[in-house]
């Protein structure tokens, strides 16, 4: 007699050990798989490094992100760099050698000077400092160097706001020279000697014949270290606002960029440059690789030195 159940037992159990033998090749397939999607994937372009978008293979910049595909080797010491970079922050050397570092006219390579602003591939000394540059402006004094460079200063100037950048620099730099008083003897001291004063001048002018002479009185600007910390806040707050102002924007060339950058650091007081590209603090864009990404200077705080990145 036929028996249904056992003969869908028999079945069952004749298709377990089929089963049992596919079901460990089907894992196997998805690496392979993978590989050839990957291979057929590169064949087509080359994968962002950042966000895995597929680019040209002569592409030097994802097309989705922005980010650099190819890295460049510095030729003075080896270190990796982005291929927009003109500067190696490793060496602290320029590296473009189809660019002028000073004015950002293209070169052949083999001009010792730049046919448009004239200046040496070897680079310019500083006048004053006498630090040898490879900028249009001194990167230890901030001296601009070339004609383009004092050219740029001069046409800065008409701007509104670098002149209220200038004047509250002159009003920090007084009160970073004012002295304060130090204790209520000094406060006294300075009472007694308005009162002396106003009585010499007396006497000298009831000499000249002058009965009731008008002496003018003085008034002191000195105060006392609160005060004049708390006034020093205000203008530093003020000259951070005018600094953010005139803070460089991104742009296609890291020439341009930099100067324009150098041109607006005022002088007597301490400043940094802060880039956009890694967000880190530089004693001057002169010390960025790229600089055309943007960034701004900032005021710097006192025992803040440490802090500047390229700083040697």
């Amino acid at each position: 007699m036929f028996d249904n159940n056992s003969f869908n037992e028999k079945a069952q159990g004749s298709a377990g050990p089929k089963q049992a033998f596919e079901q460990p090749m089907r894992p196997e397939q998805g690496p392979v798989q993978m590989k050839m999607a990957q291979q057929h994937a590169q064949a087509a372009g080359r994968p962002c490094p950042y966000c895995g978008a597929i680019n040209e293979l002569e592409a030097m910049f994802c097309a989705r992100c922005g980010q650099p595909i190819n890295k460049m080797i510095c030729p003075h010491c080896g270190a990796e760099i982005d291929p927009d970079a003109d500067f190696c922050e490793s060496c602290h050397h320029y590296i473009k050698k189809d660019i002028c570092s000073f004015c950002g006219a293209h070169l052949s390579g083999i001009e010792p000077y730049c046919p448009d602003c004239g200046s040496p591939r070897g680079g310019i000394v500083c006048p004053t400092c006498h630090t040898l540059n490879e900028f249009a402006f001194c990167k230890k004094c901030g001296s601009a160097l070339t004609e383009e460079a004092r050219s740029l200063v001069k046409q800065l100037q008409k701007n509104p706001d670098y002149q209220e950048l200038l004047e509250i620099v002159r009003d920090y730099t007084n009160l970073e020279n004012a002295l304060p008083y130090n204790s209520e003897r000094d406060v006294v001291r300075e009472q007694m000697n308005a009162k002396l004063r106003e009585r010499v001048l007396t006497l000298l002018a009831k000499d000249d014949g002058v009965e009731f002479p008008v002496i003018p009185k003085v008034e002191s600007k000195r105060m006392t270290r609160e005060e004049l910390e708390g006034q020093k806040m205000v203008k530093i707050k003020m000259l951070s606002a005018i600094l953010d102002k005139l803070a460089v924007v991104p742009s296609a060339s890291p020439v341009k960029a930099r100067n324009y950058a150098m041109a607006c650091k005022p002088q007597g007081v301490r400043l940094a440059w802060v880039c956009n590209y890694k967000h880190a603090m530089h004693s001057s864009p002169c010390g960025c690789a790229k600089p055309h990404l943007g960034g701004k200077w900032v005021v710097l705080g006192k025992n803040s030195r440490e802090e500047i990145k390229d700083d040697k």
